[in-house]
């Protein structure tokens, strides 16, 4: 009779631990890529006549898509290798895509969507192309565009100064910086003239911390009668910068171009921004990590933030028993770096035989 209670007590035991670890596994990942790219409201209008193929302005949606994704998350120097790629290869990257709105409008047919592409698709397809991708971060930045024209001993800072008024009146949806101009200001506007002098040397803290801002540029362009010395100060998460070239003389009174000159700036400080934040995906570090199970929605909660951070590649369970979950990460960085995007996530851990333990 003892042996057969001993027996019962054994199995009994056996079935609540299979019981954990099937519960474990659906709550949890056994193997996750991270997050798709989504890029929403591709807009696209076409006539409705009689052999309107709603297949083919959808597709053409897709193109759009991804073009927009890469515009956002390359730099301008690798664009003309990804301006051919096939729509096959295209639909092959997308995961999932949804159509927020259609209708006919005065026999014009418009339709608007949101499409989702693999990262992991995407990241593979540019390492192929030897090209890195970077984080598609959007940021507030300060600019302060300047005119000192030499010859006439003159400041323009802001309705005076074309270049201020021009600057946000064609931005695109994939800019990642979106630029906060100053306000007319008759203070900030006499501390410049009081340092006219030395405008090269001159610190704009006190200015841009009107704007509780940390990140700001400043282009000072130095006019003379030949040509433009155009000076760029950048700050970005407290790198500061120091940006130099000169530009042939153009009619700062004629709009188109100085409208071409924006958006040559503009290209040039999303390149820059974009290579803070590049991901070298030739870099695939192998972790594992350690988590405590007894708490299912954490694990839930945790694979969730795995999933959405863009530096690790894939990640998944590589075993587990009534403790712990142990998985294997594949991070395009180093260790380094993945405690610290862990930590400004609210995950920290420590290293035990090799082993890196959430606390």
């Amino acid at each position: 009779m003892r042996y057969i209670f001993q027996n019962l007590k054994l199995r009994s035991l056996y079935i609540f631990f299979l019981f954990l670890a099937v519960l474990n596994i659906f709550f949890s990942t056994g193997f996750s890529l991270a997050k798709t790219l989504t890029i929403n409201d591709i807009e696209l209008s076409t006539p409705f006549k009689i052999n309107f193929d709603k297949n083919k302005i959808i597709d053409q949606g897709f193109i759009q898509a991804f073009n927009q994704l890469m515009l956002s998350t390359v730099q301008s120097k690798d664009h003309e290798q990804l301006k051919k790629i096939p729509l096959n290869q295209i639909k092959s990257m997308i995961d999932t895509f949804s159509i927020k709105e259609e209708k006919f409008v005065n026999k014009i047919y418009y339709i608007k969507l949101n499409v989702s592409f693999n990262k992991k698709i995407v990241f593979d397809l540019l390492e192929k192309k030897n090209i890195f991708p970077s984080l598609p971060l959007k940021k507030d930045i300060v600019f302060i565009p300047i005119i000192v024209d030499q010859d006439k001993n003159q400041i323009k800072m802001f309705s005076d100064n074309i270049i201020h008024n021009l600057w946000n009146l064609n931005m695109k949806q994939y800019d990642l910086l979106n630029y906060i101009l100053p306000t007319e200001d008759l203070e900030d506007l006499n501390l410049i003239k009081k340092n006219f002098e030395n405008l090269e040397n001159f610190e704009f803290t006190k200015i841009i911390k009107k704007y509780n801002i940390e990140n700001y540029i400043v282009s000072i362009f130095f006019i003379d009668s030949d040509q433009t010395r155009l000076l760029n100060k950048i700050s970005f998460d407290n790198k500061k910068t120091l940006k130099s070239k000169l530009i042939k003389n153009i009619d700062y009174n004629n709009n188109f171009e100085i409208n071409k000159l924006i958006e040559i700036l503009k290209i040039t400080f999303e390149d820059y921004w974009k290579a803070q934040n590049e991901i070298n995906t030739s870099v695939k570090l192998p972790l594992t990590i350690s988590v405590e199970n007894s708490n299912n929605i954490k694990i839930y909660q945790l694979e969730e933030k795995l999933s959405e951070i863009d530096l690790i590649y894939n990640f998944y369970i590589y075993k587990f028993d009534n403790k712990n979950n142990i998985y294997k990460i594949i991070f395009n960085g180093t260790p380094d770096k993945f405690i610290k995007v862990m930590k400004n996530n609210n995950y920290e851990f420590e290293n035990v035989n090799k082993i890196w333990v959430m606390k």
